[in-house]
Formats: C-alpha cells, structure tokens, sequence
C-alpha cells in the first residue's frame, strides 16, 4: 500500500505536467494491468497486478480522468472476479470485455457509444502490437506497453497525447487535485 501511495504520488506529479490531457484512459487486461492471461486461471485463484498499475488508476481518478477497461479475454466472468478481488473494479466507467477477433476496434466503438468520448479524446495502453496499430488508426493515442503498464509507459502516453491534441478540441484542460 504504501508502493501504491508512492507511485500515485510520482503519476500525480506526471499527469500535473502536461495541459492538454485525455478525458479517458482505456487499459487491457491481461500483461498490460496484471502479469497473467486470466483465461489460464480459475476464480478462486489470487491475482496481482503489475507493481505501478494501481497507483497510476488512482493517480487517474484522483485527477478527474475516467478509466475504462478494453479486453480481447474469451474468459469475461474470470476477468471480473479478479477485478473484485482486486477491489478496483468500479474504479472503470465503461468495461468492454469479450472475445473478439476485431483487435480491440469494436470494444472502442462501444465504449465511444457508451461513453460519448471522441477517440481523439482517449489514450490507450496495451501489450499487443497488433491492437495498438488497429486502435491507432481510429485516432486513439496507443501506447505499447512490454511490462505492464507503469510511469514510464504514463509518461510517454500522455506526453503523446499532449503532443497529438495539441490545443485542439477533443482534450479537456483540467485543474490539478486542489484546484490551483
């Protein structure tokens, strides 16, 4: 716990940085916020997550930015319970996860419909090259990750994403925490 206020704190300082900053992050599953492929687990196993990932959803939330979950898993109710079990499950506003062999272009489409959100407004973090380069080109920020999610990849997605949206629409301006 005391890692996870560490890492919030470090996120909080990154997300401070930069102006121009997405209204929704959107985050795999499985090698991206956790270190398994749920679909080779059972319920009543123990998940853990990679070591920044919780932090950096706090960090998130604690800034006014939405998360949601986009996951090609073929094992949904394995996927959730690991979610509760890890107590962050409704820390996500929208979760699209299902199998699909579409790399991950329909679970945005409907997590745009239900979210509202442009893709230009979204950044995305995912362990497979393949997901990446297909919600790329839906105008979503895409972040590769090859260890998980953690400030490194934090940095670099909204360093991106700042780069990309520039003083366009599409990216909110939003107040740090205590509104200085």
């Amino acid at each position: 716990m005391e890692d996870d206020e560490k890492v919030k704190n470090e996120a909080l300082q990154i997300i401070g940085l930069h102006q121009n900053r997405p209204r929704l992050v959107v985050f795999d599953l499985d090698y991206t916020l956790w270190p398994l492929y749920c679909e080779c687990f059972y319920e009543d196993d123990t998940p853990t997550l990679f070591p920044n990932a919780r932090g950096i959803l706090y960090a998130l939330k604690d800034s006014g930015i939405n998360v949601a979950i986009a996951s090609r898993s073929p094992t949904p109710e394995i996927a959730k319970t690991f979610l509760d079990k890890l107590g962050i499950q409704s820390m996500f506003m929208t979760q699209e996860i299902f199998s699909s062999w579409s790399h991950k272009t329909e679970h945005f489409q409907r997590i745009h419909r239900s979210t509202g959100e442009p893709f230009t407004s979204m950044l995305f973090f995912d362990d497979e090259n393949r997901n990446i380069e297909a919600v790329s080109k839906m105008g979503v920020t895409s972040i590769l990750v090859d260890d998980g999610v953690n400030l490194r990849a934090l940095r670099q997605g909204l360093s991106e994403f700042s780069q990309k949206s520039g003083s366009s629409t599409g990216a909110s301006r939003i107040s740090s925490p205590s509104g200085v």
